[in-house]
């Protein structure tokens, strides 16, 4: 069993519909999906309904910050930009979709052994902070005696491990390239944004991982770089009705990976 960990896909279509074929190309069969399925991109109502679809065919789902602002209201503390969007996405979806996203957990346990997925971070999923180096990683690790730690919110993949003796280090990942995680160590994968990467590279981002064959004792993780119709996904944003320099800003985002 092949799981794909997808997170950040902020309403690009043309990202998720990309990274769903390479994941079923690499043989995923199981599919965590890590939140922010809104925000930013054109495509909000698409995006949630196939990951409803994916949820009623046994994938697992947990919710964003952008998911929450979506299905609640925005406040007032976003970003002006991003605020907008979320605006404009409400009045995009429908009841049940909003009910959808409402309903999400903040976190949720699955196989393959002992994993916890969590869109931000595990020792406070609900404030939305944001792991920005080993200190939070290792923070995290110590809220969960999960094994293997599953995050979103930050765009950009970022691999952490955490020893029995509290050792801690990190990996910036080579996409392509398969990770073993040792079972003597505990480790906190972030796969990156599939919808909005922000390391200067456009292509989408999710990872794959295979659980080897004895509870996760040879498991191994890669994290995959998927190009995409980036130009699609702009002149999506410029058909919408959002404020036109709005729209310009976030399609330059895409363009520029950032």
């Amino acid at each position: 069993m092949r799981w794909a960990f997808i997170t950040d896909i902020h309403a690009n279509r043309q990202a998720f519909e990309a990274v769903l074929a390479d994941a079923r190309a690499q043989g995923a069969t199981r599919y965590a999906l890590l939140g922010d399925f809104v925000g930013y991109g054109p495509d909000p109502a698409w995006v949630v309904d196939q990951v409803m679809a994916l949820v009623a065919d046994g994938a697992i789902a947990v919710q964003g910050n952008h998911d929450e602002a979506v299905a609640h209201g925005s406040n007032p503390g976003m970003h002006p930009d991003a605020r907008a969007v979320i605006d404009w996405t409400r009045a995009q979806l429908n009841e049940d979709q909003l009910r959808f996203l409402a309903r999400l957990p903040l976190q949720a346990h699955g196989e393959p052994g002992h994993c916890l997925f969590v869109h931000a971070n595990a020792f406070e999923p609900n404030g939305w902070e944001y792991i920005q180096g080993r200190a939070d990683a290792v923070k995290s690790l110590h809220s969960s005696q999960a094994r293997i730690q599953v995050c979103g919110h930050m765009h950009e993949p970022m691999l952490f491990h955490l020893s029995g003796t509290g050792k801690a280090g990190d990996f910036r990942p080579v996409a392509g390239v398969p990770m073993p995680l040792p079972a003597h160590r505990q480790w906190l994968a972030i796969p990156g944004s599939c919808g909005q990467p922000r390391d200067g590279n456009p292509a989408a981002c999710y990872a794959l991982l295979n659980p080897g064959k004895s509870d996760l004792d040879d498991a191994r993780i890669t994290f995959q770089r998927v190009a995409y119709d980036v130009e699609a996904a702009v002149a999506a944003l410029r058909a919408t009705d959002l404020p036109p320099l709005i729209a310009e800003r976030l399609a330059a985002r895409l363009t520029r990976g950032e």
